[in-house]
């Protein structure tokens, strides 16, 4: 009987995306990136392992919602002592700090584990066009919001 191959980091190779949000939907871009972070857009996917790619998204304070959700979608944070729930809807803190909300809705839809922890951590976003990361030399991804999922 044979076995599956499993991938190792020899026989795995990272590649580095670009995106931009600008104009997006936010539900369905942080689905794909959350699919490609995953590495399930690849035939070599492995549900225990690191397969995927690193995802650099740009333009995170363009990003939109539909309907009322820009004042109606809230945002908790706490710090930790009593009293310190702190929330904010949609609108502010994409003027305060547009990168979270990308972070925060890519990291709902990765795994509640360790693994999950890891594959984060292969997010970057940024609020303008520009970037730190040319020397990896990203491939420009275009991501098609119109269809819902993977396609």
């Amino acid at each position: 009987m044979t076995k599956t191959p499993l991938p190792t980091k020899e026989t795995l190779e990272q590649k580095w995306y670009v995106v931009d949000a600008a104009g997006q939907r936010l539900g369905r871009l942080a689905c794909q990136i959350a699919t490609i972070l995953r590495g399930k857009n690849k035939a070599t996917f492995t549900p225990h392992m690191d397969t995927g790619d690193f995802v650099i998204v740009v333009n995170a304070d363009k990003v939109i919602v539909t309907g009322k959700k820009s004042e109606q979608k809230l945002y908790h944070r706490h710090s930790g002592r009593p009293g310190g729930m702190k929330t904010e809807t949609f609108k502010q803190l994409q003027a305060r700090l547009p990168e979270r909300i990308i972070e925060k809705a890519v990291k709902g839809m990765l795994p509640k584990n360790s693994l999950g922890r890891q594959l984060y951590t292969k997010l970057k976003v940024y609020a303008g066009p520009e970037h730190p990361h040319q020397a990896q030399k990203p491939e420009t991804l275009t991501i098609n919001t119109n269809s819902v999922g993977g396609n």
